[in-house]
C-alpha cells in the first residue's frame, strides 16, 4: 500500500469540530448545528450521538437556543434570521473561507463582475455569493462560461469555492480569459492549502497504483475531487468509500499496489481501519508518500474562546 501524506483533517475541519465538542461540554446538550459541520458521515453521526443537532436552517432552532454555523460558510441572510429569532451563535466558518467572502464583498463594493467558479448548490458557494448577490455568478460548467454577461469588461474577477480540483479550476478561468482578456485573478490563492496539498500527494503515488481508495463521503467536494484527481494521474481505478467495509473485494482482482488516502473532513482511525482490512487481504506493506508537512492551525472562534477562558 502507498499512503498519502497529507491527508486527513485539515486546520479548518478540526477547528470545527472542536468547535462542536467545546460547545457541547461548555454549555451542555443540545447544540444546534447548522447544515452538516462538515461533510464527512461518521463525524456528524458522532457529534449527534453526543448531543448534538443538525438542521438545515436557522429557523428550525429554537428562539434563544445556540447554533453553531458550519465551516462551510453562510451568507448575511442567515446572520440576520439567526438575530431574529435571538439565537446565539458561534461561526465555525474555515477562515479561508471567510478569506473569500472579504474578497467577494471587497470587489463588490468597487463594483466589479465577480464570476465565482464553483458547485451548484454547495453551501460554501451559497453563502459566497450571499455576500453580494447582484455583483456574483456562478461558473460552474463550461456552458456558464458562454452565458456569463459583464456590464464592463475590465473591471472582472474571478473567486473560486476553495475545495476544487486545482487542474480543472485553471481549465475553467482559461475558459473564461479567452471571453474577458481582461479578467482579474484573486489577491491570493482561494482553493486552499490542504485541498491543494491532497490532490498534490495524490498525483505523486497515483501511477504506481492499479487502485487509489479515498475515504471520505459523496457530499464531499474535496474527497470526490481526489478521486478524479487520481484517475486523472494514472491509476487504473479510484473510489469513494466511507468505511473499509464498503469496498468491494472485486476491486482488488489484480491488483499489486493500492494507494489509500482520505478527504480533508476525515479523521484518521478510519483511514486506519480501512489498511488493517486491507492488510487481512494480503496487502501487508504499507509505505507512506510524503508530500507536504503540514503545521497550520486555527484559533477556535472568539465567541467559543470567551467562555473557554475561565474554564
Amino acid at each position: 500500500m502507498l499512503l498519502a501524506k497529507p491527508r486527513g483533517y485539515c486546520a479548518g475541519v478540526d477547528r470545527a469540530v472542536i468547535t462542536v465538542e467545546k460547545a457541547l461540554e461548555t454549555y451542555g446538550a443540545p447544540v444546534y448545528v447548522r447544515k452538516e459541520i462538515v461533510h464527512n458521515k461518521h463525524v456528524v453521526e458522532t457529534l449527534r450521538e453526543r448531543g448534538a443537532i443538525f438542521v438545515d436552517e436557522a429557523d428550525e432552532v429554537p428562539e434563544g437556543a445556540m447554533v453553531v454555523f458550519s465551516a462551510h460558510g453562510v451568507s448575511p441572510a442567515v446572520h440576520e434570521q439567526a438575530a431574529e429569532r435571538n439565537l446565539r451563535t458561534i461561526d465555525a466558518t474555515c477562515p479561508l473561507v471567510t478569506k473569500v467572502h472579504y474578497e467577494a464583498k471587497r470587489f463588490a463594493k468597487d463594483d466589479y463582475d465577480i464570476l465565482l467558479i464553483g458547485h451548484e448548490g454547495h453551501e460554501e458557494v451559497e453563502g459566497t455569493a450571499g455576500e453580494a448577490p447582484e455583483h456574483v455568478q456562478l461558473v460552474d460548467t463550461a456552458e456558464d462560461v458562454d452565458r456569463v454577461v459583464v456590464r464592463d469588461p475590465s473591471k472582472v474577477i474571478w473567486l473560486s469555492q476553495t475545495t476544487l480540483s486545482v487542474d480543472e479550476t485553471m481549465v475553467r478561468v482559461n475558459q473564461l480569459k479567452n471571453r474577458f482578456p481582461d479578467l482579474q485573478d484573486p489577491p491570493s490563492d482561494d482553493i486552499c492549502y490542504a485541498t491543494s496539498n491532497r490532490q498534490f500527494a495524490v498525483k505523486a503515488l497515483a501511477p504506481e497504483c492499479e487502485l487509489v481508495l479515498v475515504v471520505g463521503s459523496v457530499n464531499s467536494s474535496n474527497s470526490k475531487r481526489l478521486v478524479e484527481v487520481a484517475v486523472q494521474a494514472g491509476a487504473n481505478a479510484s473510489y469513494l468509500v466511507d468505511y473499509a467495509h464498503e469496498v468491494d473485494e472485486a476491486w482488488l482482482d489484480g491488483v499489486t499496489t493500492v494507494g489509500v488516502t482520505s478527504g480533508a473532513s476525515v479523521p484518521d482511525n478510519l483511514v486506519m481501519d480501512l489498511l488493517a482490512w486491507l492488510a487481512e487481504r494480503g496487502y501487508g506493506q504499507v509505505d507512506e508518500v510524503t508530500t507536504a508537512n503540514e503545521k497550520i492551525t486555527f484559533a477556535l472562534p472568539p465567541e467559543l474562546r470567551k467562555d473557554l477562558k475561565p474554564a
